[in-house]
């Protein structure tokens, strides 16, 4: 097949999606699949000759890009590189996608994850994997996310929704400590713990400097766990436990900062039942083809609460949905195959319904 892999773009997870389109790359050319590596945002500027040529060449799409640092990305810099741009898709960008088989998101986090880009590409007739539009957008914003939980009965810690200039009140299913995240972050950028009155104040404004509209949650005290769901079946529970602090931006990315154990170390009981709710929570989110949902385990009473589903998993070398698959004797490049087969179903079904 020729694919196109879309990585890169303008959210605060742009190192994180360029790791996972190079590596998705790789794995398809594996596979014997013509593959050309994209930046969404840059495109491909100045090409002389056929558009269609490219998927021919034995170019090293994904020779430039580099592992994820411990810190997110200037995108000011990158920007910079398109100082008159007026829409996210870079030259040659739609061009290129409209003339391959798939489009494989390797995209992650705002512009990405949220509908936009799955939406233009329904409109133009182009093929892609992972979710529709639809459910891509209730999934990026936490809020939505978390009431739609709350209608189906899937436990989630209690929060309040905070708009940036307007008075708050945090209820009294909230306490010290509590988390601060902004509704429609990714890769816990814009995520914080505070420890008292003071603590979050200074996390508000830190949040608000991303978005205007952030989620105060109750803190959950014990393990931390995450589950992938293809096909609307939970892959094995894994578990995420940060060496120090909580699963950060640089834990998630950085090798050596957190040990992952999948199977997770958990009853049998107790694993089905988060299991059985992250199938749930894609469920009621209408998720197609796969997903991956974050959930954190009390320690005092057990009970397993949902955080929030991931709608284009990251796919990095230390990623959790390469993993679970792994646990399954899955390997990476069939993890990668068996994703473009499951999204090419809803197509071979009549067509894209988001």
């Amino acid at each position: 097949m020729k694919i196109v892999v879309l990585a890169g773009g303008i959210s605060t997870e742009r190192d994180v999606s360029l790791s996972s389109g190079a590596g998705i790359y790789q794995a398809l050319r594996e596979k014997g699949h013509q593959v050309i590596l994209l930046d969404v945002f840059l495109g491909l500027p100045d090409i002389q000759g056929a558009l269609e040529d490219l998927f021919d060449l034995e170019t090293d799409w994904a020779a430039s890009i580099r592992g994820v640092a411990e810190k997110a990305p200037d995108l000011e810099q990158v920007k910079a590189q398109r100082p008159d741009f007026r829409s996210l898709p870079g030259p040659n960008v739609l061009e290129l996608c409209s003339l391959c088989d798939m489009v494989f998101l390797g995209l992650h986090g705002a512009n990405g994850e949220d509908g936009r880009i799955q939406a233009l590409f329904d409109l133009m007739g182009i093929r892609y994997t992972g979710t529709g539009h639809t459910s891509s957008a209730l999934c990026m914003n936490k809020n939505i996310t978390k009431q739609m939980f709350r209608g189906l009965g899937i436990p989630t810690p209690p929060s309040v929704t905070v708009k940036k200039g307007e008075t708050y009140e945090l209820p009294s299913t909230i306490d010290f400590p509590c988390m601060v995240k902004t509704c429609c972050g990714g890769s816990s950028v814009g995520v914080y713990r505070a420890e008292d009155v003071s603590g979050l104040e200074r996390a508000l404004a830190e949040a608000f400097s991303y978005e205007d509209e952030v989620l105060i949650e109750r803190c959950i005290p014990g393990r931390e766990f995450s589950i992938a769901v293809i096909e609307g079946k939970a892959l094995p529970v894994i578990e995420i436990a940060p060496i120090s602090g909580f699963y950060d931006y640089r834990n998630k990315y950085q090798a050596g900062s957190t040990i992952e154990t999948c199977p997770a170390d958990l009853p049998q009981n107790v694993a089905a039942r988060m299991q059985k709710h992250a199938e749930d929570a894609c469920a009621v989110l209408g998720i197609e083809g796969y997903a991956r949902v974050d959930f954190m385990l009390d320690e005092h009473s057990g009970a397993d609460y949902a955080l929030e589903v991931n709608t284009l998993p990251g796919m990095t070398p230390t990623s959790l949905l390469p993993q679970e698959a792994a646990a399954l004797g899955i390997s990476y490049a069939d993890l990668c195959e068996w994703i473009l087969h499951v999204s090419l179903k809803k197509y071979e079904a009549g067509g894209n319904v988001s």
